[in-house]
């Protein structure tokens, strides 16, 4: 490798928002994240929506209702009578 290109190579402690903190190697001293193995749903296995202002909820409501043409199946096409004067 040639000299002074590059960067330091530190062993770096890695907090996540759930509080879980381990070692790596990385070329940052700290580094935080938002998400890790111990809270992320896929590898937990429990499910944790994260509701903002009320968005689950207003879907929730109006898919509940059925009002909607696409959950609605096709509809056979009604005949109009003509009118006879």
């Amino acid at each position: 490798m040639k000299k002074g290109i590059h960067p330091e190579y530190y062993e770096t402690t890695v907090t996540c928002g759930c509080g879980n903190t381990f070692k790596t190697g990385s070329t940052r001293k700290e580094l935080k994240v938002d998400i890790c193995d111990a809270c992320h749903p896929f590898y937990t296995g429990r499910l944790k929506y994260v509701d903002t202002a009320g968005r689950i909820e207003k879907f929730q409501n109006k898919f509940a209702s059925g009002s909607y043409a696409s959950l609605q199946g096709k509809q056979p096409a009604k005949k109009k009578k003509a009118k006879t004067s």
